[in-house]
């Protein structure tokens, strides 16, 4: 059975990831909006590429199918 942590253990636990998250942030803001937008065309290229998910498009289907039924319920 693993150790449990210390109520101090935790506290430095936070602490860490806190400056983690603000490092994160931080380069987030300062990272040119070009950049940002080849970055997310990359990761829409990448994507596409990928085989189609018969189960995502199945999901998909059946949310749609939900959504009909309730615009036809609220409209009534």
């Amino acid at each position: 059975m693993p150790k449990r942590m210390t109520r101090s253990e935790a506290e430095a636990y936070r602490r860490r990831w806190a400056i983690v998250n603000a490092a994160e942030r931080e380069e987030l803001r300062s990272t040119p909006m070009a950049e940002k937008l080849q970055q997310c065309a990359a990761l829409m290229e990448s994507a596409r590429r990928l085989p189609p998910d018969e189960r995502l498009a199945e999901e998909v289907e059946r949310v749609r199918e939900r959504w009909i039924r309730l615009r036809k319920i609220l409209s009534k």
